[in-house]
């Protein structure tokens, strides 16, 4: 009797071990009332064991969620937790920028959120980032090892999730994750010809100024400081004429060169490098934790977050995590993906069509670069270059490619859609719905 007993705990132990838990949540502390959408919170556990714990947060389309598309949204980092996007450029609710007073920041419900019309999950990814845990200790991560994991995640979402495994599937995200994108799209579209899996609807990926070939991409910081005035036509024509180009990995040699470059960044170091228009309180002495500070919210999505009321709400398992944090960039992770370009060619030959989106006004990947790895793939442009509009205004410039991928400004943006959510909302409305933006 004794073993018997000890072989029914051990199979609850392991069946215990193996549950994902998934919850709907239908109040939010900072929300009044109920939520006016329906979201789920839920881990899906990675690998043989499950040791790694994915978090996420599911919310369900407020058109027809039988229908609309399903994103798959990814923050950039590596190490950003998704909760970002869902707070700051696409999600229903958002923080109120209020001073602090020790007691929960409040939330309010948004016009521009995506989901107005796709189904999203925001996904904390890689493990150790957002409310993601390991049960083990785990080595290095790495943009390889994420693709296959992120995979892993979806088909057990899906699995769990059966009615959406027919819905138009988009991967989806800006800055870092234009290095993990355009593989998952690859590492998904490869899957999808293996045997007796289910199919994802994979129809194509959205992405945000992203970090694509960052090597040669830094390069374009020096023209599109230039662009914008930011250095002078002397200096900017000297950068060229020493350095052919090349500002990052100067050789020590080429003096001139790395004088020139110096000269550079005494006029530029100070400057906000996401949004060159706004103040860089974010270095400075006051910090984030200032009301006057457009990153205040950064300061308050940490209070937030770290509330034991708003984790109950959101069903994050006790003890799994301690302070929680909008980037953490002590995961160790190896960033094995050098260029992305190959994959999106890949991608192009498939067929998959894709929205590449930049706000003009990053300097940390200024739309410059972005453009020039677009021109590489080499498609014949089918819509070229044109004012996109919104109320007879212009809220950027576009142009569209044979390959149906896009590319798009955003005029006044900044590194990602929070600094203009409704512009980059009404754009990604048109695109998703197959209209020209």
């Amino acid at each position: 009797m004794g073993s018997t007993l000890k072989h029914l705990l051990l199979l609850l132990l392991v069946l215990i071990r193996h549950v994902d838990s998934a919850a709907i949540v239908k109040s939010l502390p900072g929300l009044e009332g109920r939520l006016p959408f329906e979201l789920e919170t839920g881990y899906i556990g990675i690998g043989e064991e499950e040791d790694i714990q994915l978090f996420y947060y599911f919310i369900k389309s407020e058109n027809n969620p039988k229908e609309d598309p399903l994103l798959l949204w990814l923050d950039g980092g590596p190490g950003c937790s998704s909760l970002g996007g869902l707070l700051f450029e696409n999600g229903p609710v958002a923080l109120k920028s209020a001073v602090y007073n020790g007691s929960n920041p409040s939330l309010f419900s948004t016009t521009y959120s995506w989901t107005k019309m796709a189904n999203i999950i925001y996904l904390d990814q890689p493990v150790g980032s957002g409310f993601s845990y390991s049960r083990t200790p785990i080595g290095k991560s790495s943009d390889t090892s994420e693709v296959k994991r992120i995979h892993e995640f979806l088909q057990k979402w899906l699995s769990k999730h059966p009615q959406f495994f027919s819905n138009p599937f988009y991967v989806t995200g800006d800055s870092y994750s234009g290095m993990i994108v355009p593989a998952l799209v690859q590492e998904i579209s490869k899957g999808n010809y293996i045997c007796c899996k289910h199919l994802i609807n994979l129809q194509g990926y959205v992405l945000g100024n992203p970090i694509t070939y960052a090597e040669h991409e830094k390069n374009y910081r020096i023209p599109f400081s230039h662009g914008m005035s930011l250095i002078s036509d002397e200096l900017y024509e000297s950068l060229k004429r020493n350095c052919k180009g090349n500002y990052e990995n100067v050789d020590p040699r080429n003096t001139k060169c790395v004088r020139l470059v110096e000269e550079y960044h005494k006029c530029t170091d100070k400057i906000n490098t996401q949004h060159i228009l706004i103040p860089d309180c974010d270095k400075k002495g006051h910090g984030i934790t200032s009301p006057d500070c457009y990153y205040y919210l950064y300061f308050l999505i940490e209070c937030w977050a770290n509330n034991e009321r708003v984790r109950e709400a959101l069903h994050v398992t006790k003890g799994t995590k301690g302070q929680w944090q909008r980037c953490n960039w002590t995961i160790p992770y190896d960033n094995n993906i050098i260029s992305s370009v190959p994959y999106h060619m890949d991608n192009s030959i498939n067929g998959y069509r894709s929205l590449i989106y930049s706000g003009d006004h990053d300097i940390t990947m200024p739309f410059q670069a972005t453009q020039a790895w677009i021109k590489s793939l080499n498609y014949s442009i089918v819509d070229d270059w044109r004012p996109w509009m919104i109320n007879d205004q212009i809220a950027g410039y576009t142009r569209t490619y044979s390959n149906k991928m896009t590319f798009a400004t955003v005029k006044g943006g900044g590194h990602t859609a929070e600094y203009l959510p409704n512009e980059s909302s009404i754009m990604f409305q048109r695109w998703i719905s197959g209209q020209p933006l």
